[in-house]
């Protein structure tokens, strides 16, 4: 047992209200290790101190926290099967606009990536992406709708040339893109819900949690969906007992909730 770490989590949730201690402890340990160390702190106590009177060192937290790597059609793979196999069945069985919920978004690629998927499909009126994240500092940059090219390597030509507007080294997601989603801060741990939703997206965060938060978080997805609703799951995150939830596998890392 690290008291001085146990001491920073429950301090740390006294004070911001997320529960570190949901999280792997010997990942975030060492991840919040390195960034005190390299802020030039010798201790979590000191850390602490800092980081709840400086805007700035609980932002930077937090992007180390939520490990905000992303890229448009990440595991391309996998959005294939969201296009041509998931997507048509949700269209069909809809009764009106369609909800999507990009949970744990990071800095919007995920988001805008469904909404150009969508967009193949049906009017920019048809459908909502509600897009969302603990980092303020993401939603930020998501809002932008600015990345450099690498974040497009997946991003087919068709799409790029249609949703894009190239400014120099940087794409421009365009405006009509844009409108469709709407960006919130959202702690997944702690806060409520909304929905129903059609289609919840929650990729590549999952594997951060422990079982018990897994758990919890598993059934709230659940809760959230509509009944015959897809829950979409990172490639290192199939869930093994889907049933529990009142959830049934539609395809690898795809569960539909049951009627």
């Amino acid at each position: 047992m690290d008291k001085a770490y146990d001491d920073f989590v429950k301090n740390f949730y006294n004070q911001s209200g997320i529960d570190l201690s949901l999280y792997k402890e010997a990942q975030m340990k060492r991840r919040l290790t390195s960034l005190y160390e390299k802020r030039g702190f010798a201790s979590f106590k000191e850390y602490f101190q800092a980081v709840i009177r400086n805007k700035d060192l609980m932002d930077e937290l937090l992007d180390r926290m939520t490990i905000n790597v992303s890229e448009f059609y990440r595991n391309y793979k996998r959005w294939e099967i969201l296009e041509n196999k998931i997507i048509p069945k949700i269209i069909d069985k809809r009764g009106g606009k369609l909800k999507v919920w990009s949970a744990a978004c990071s800095t919007g690629e995920e988001p805008y990536t469904l909404s150009m998927i969508f967009a193949n499909h049906l009017s920019r009126t048809q459908y909502d992406i509600l897009a969302t994240d603990i980092d303020e500092l993401a939603i930020q940059k998501a809002k932008t709708g600015i990345y450099i090219g690498r974040a497009l390597n997946e991003v087919p030509l068709k799409q790029k040339q249609q949703h894009f507007t190239e400014k120099g080294s940087l794409f421009h997601v365009n405006e009509e893109i844009k409108k469709t989603v709407s960006f919130k801060k959202h702690n997944l741990l702690a806060d409520s819900f909304h929905g129903p939703f059609d289609l919840i997206v929650c990729r590549n965060v999952l594997i951060y949690f422990t079982e018990e938060a897994k758990d919890l978080l598993y059934q709230k997805f659940s809760n959230a969906l509509k009944p015959g609703g897809i829950f979409f799951v990172g490639s290192t995150e199939q869930i093994f007992n889907p049933g529990k939830y009142g959830l049934e596998t539609e395809d690898t890392f795809f569960y539909r909730k049951r009627l």
